[in-house]
């Protein structure tokens, strides 16, 4: 996987990031920079380490499948772009707005429940030929772009946005996975 993908996976995957930071914008509107920058950071360090586990339980069933892991990887992606078409449709828990989105326990469990998808990829990073350092730090990277951006989103339009973002991030996903599936059977595989 060359860097372009990287770039775009991690942009695939800061979606979902980019709405919670939408609705927090939204929820604390006075945010300052560094107290946004905490929340992306946060953020970002989640979703920058949840590949690298995802990687280690996928590298340990790697051997196991390698003769199909493209169409894991596929499927993976291709699970989780259409999960976050979904979510974007439902309910708006993601925007509720009755807690303080910079408690750090809050902030915790918006950071593990916004990289759960990044665990996934990791996951199927096993399978593929991926600098995982790049992958990772560039994942988080974005993410933390993204985290800011959104906060300052929500700050000045409104949660429709947030949703918007999900289904244009689960439709990279997608394309990502198509992307490897068609790369590997042109391949013979």
């Amino acid at each position: 996987m060359d860097f372009t993908f990287i770039i775009i996976l991690a942009i695939g995957l800061s979606f979902d990031t980019f709405a919670v930071s939408v609705s927090t914008g939204l929820a604390v509107p006075h945010i300052n920079f560094w107290r946004a920058s905490r929340v992306a950071l946060v953020l970002g360090f989640f979703q920058g380490v949840m590949p690298l586990i995802g990687y280690f339980f996928g590298s340990q069933i790697q051997p196991l499948i390698a003769n199909w892991d493209h169409w894991v990887a596929f499927g993976l992606l291709t699970l989780l772009g259409v999960k976050m078409i979904g979510e974007s449709f439902s309910a708006p828990d993601k925007t509720d707005t009755s807690r303080n989105p910079l408690a750090w326990i809050v902030l915790i469990w918006m950071a593990i429940a916004t990289s759960i998808d990044a665990l996934a990829v990791g996951f199927s990073f096993a399978f593929l030929e991926v600098s995982l350092l790049t992958a990772t730090l560039t994942i988080g990277f974005v993410t933390y772009l993204a985290g800011m951006l959104g906060m300052l989103a929500g700050k000045s339009t409104g949660p429709r946005l947030g949703k918007r973002m999900e289904i244009i991030g689960g439709l990279i996903l997608i394309c990502i996975g198509i992307k490897i599936l068609s790369t590997h059977i042109g391949q013979g595989g």
